[in-house]
């Protein structure tokens, strides 16, 4: 069972910088969580509350949310609506692909006054004769039902035949729960049968059975399906190496203390070496949850775990670690990381020193001649070797004006 933590919350509103008690959006799919709790308490002024695709199995624990205006619980083992009269400014609603069976539970949702959209699509109470009608009757201030208009027309010709819809409706509630009643018991007594055949065979071998058996939809069946799916991920057998070889150790440093260049996620990058910074540009993956990335800048490295993937890059030079800067883009997801030089006075002294003895070093010869061809000294020629300290050079203002 997933429990809702504090952890989690903040693991979900990195677009908030961390902060839960500002948040106004939080995204909770896909955890299986079976149980809402804390959130009230928490993140008050939520606006829009995402928690499809989990195991709860009842609506609680929101009374505390004034300011939801979206609420989506798709995708969830709920049979019935409940506990949502408190949420004054909620305007949409999402309970596609639950159990609820009983319809007349919609009426909790009346003094809702500012829902506008309500979405029941996949639940066996859809199947009723006169669904539709119904919950237009018991609801008028809805704006949609499961993404279609609701028209004052169609308003007028429901409520005409309400009475005779919510009779029929509430006998079809009462069939549907002697029916989910024995499937209850028949789905306990198919586990407790399935558990007790599988007792000898490893969880491999258990899995497999449990998946090539025949199954009922049903909340209790959604559950095992879970929990059978996290066995499978958390199975060492599924792992292509030997589970008895330990994992290889990553060396970051020589003997001497001097740090390797690694680049075990295997991303692209780009490195720039400027005057008086570095600047370095890792491809991380777009849809890569920042959470999921470490950066450290030390003076003469720099070292990123993407997915506990470490990637590590030695400096030449010495770098301002207080001052570096670390950026994510949110277009492309690449990482921006910004190094200040330590001294970079000393830097590009020694980068034009060594440049220019390179190209010395390449001319060879041909640098001799070119020193040779520099500035003459026009003062200290003389127009013939007689004539001593009295000799001139004529130049251009001696020269006589054109007649």
């Amino acid at each position: 069972m997933v429990f809702i933590t504090e952890k989690l919350i903040r693991k979900r509103s990195e677009h908030n910088e961390l902060i839960i008690g500002t948040l106004e959006e939080l995204s909770l799919h896909q955890e299986d969580i079976e149980r809402i709790e804390h959130i009230g308490n928490w993140c008050k002024d939520l606006k829009i509350l995402l928690l499809q695709s989990n195991l709860i199995s009842k609506i609680e624990n929101l009374q505390k949310l004034k300011k939801l205006q979206y609420l989506n619980l798709a995708i969830n083992n709920i049979e019935r609506i409940e506990n949502l009269e408190p949420l004054e400014s909620l305007h949409k609603l999402d309970l596609t692909l639950n159990f609820i069976g009983e319809l007349s539970s919609v009426e909790s949702l009346r003094n809702n006054h500012s829902l506008r959209e309500l979405f029941l699509t996949g639940n066996p109470c859809t199947d009723y004769p006169g669904y539709r009608d119904y919950v237009m009757c018991a609801l008028p201030q809805l704006d949609s039902l499961d993404g279609q208009e609701i028209t004052i027309t169609d308003r007028l010709k429901a409520s005409r035949h309400f009475k005779q819809i919510r009779d029929n409706i509430v006998q079809l509630e009462l069939k549907h729960k002697i029916e989910r009643d024995e499937q209850k018991v028949r789905v306990a007594e198919m586990i407790l049968e399935q558990e007790q055949n599988v007792t000898d065979l490893d969880d491999e071998e258990r899995a497999k059975q449990f998946w090539q058996q025949k199954s009922e939809h049903c909340p209790e069946m959604r559950i095992m399906m879970a929990k059978y799916s996290d066995r499978t991920k958390q199975n060492p057998a599924r792992n292509f190496s030997d589970p008895g070889e330990p994992k290889k150790r990553t060396i970051l440093f020589a003997a001497c203390g001097r740090p390797y260049s690694l680049n075990e996620p295997k991303i692209k990058f780009d490195f720039h070496d400027e005057e008086d910074r570095y600047e370095l540009n890792l491809h991380v993956y777009r849809f890569l949850d920042t959470s999921l990335i470490e950066v450290d800048a030390q003076p003469n490295y720099v070292r990123a775990t993407i997915k506990g993937k470490v990637f590590q890059l030695a400096l030449r030079h010495e770098i301002k670690t207080d001052a570096s800067t670390c950026k994510r883009s949110t277009i492309t997801g690449h990482l921006l990381i910004v190094m200040p030089k330590l001294n970079p006075e000393n830097v590009c002294f020694d980068q034009s020193k060594s440049k220019s003895q390179t190209k010395e070093c390449s001319r060879g010869k041909t640098s001799e001649k070119t020193e040779l061809k520099g500035v003459v000294d026009y003062r200290n020629i003389v127009s013939d070797g007689k004539t001593g300290n009295n000799s001139q050079i004529q130049t251009d203002d001696d020269v006589p004006p054109l007649i």
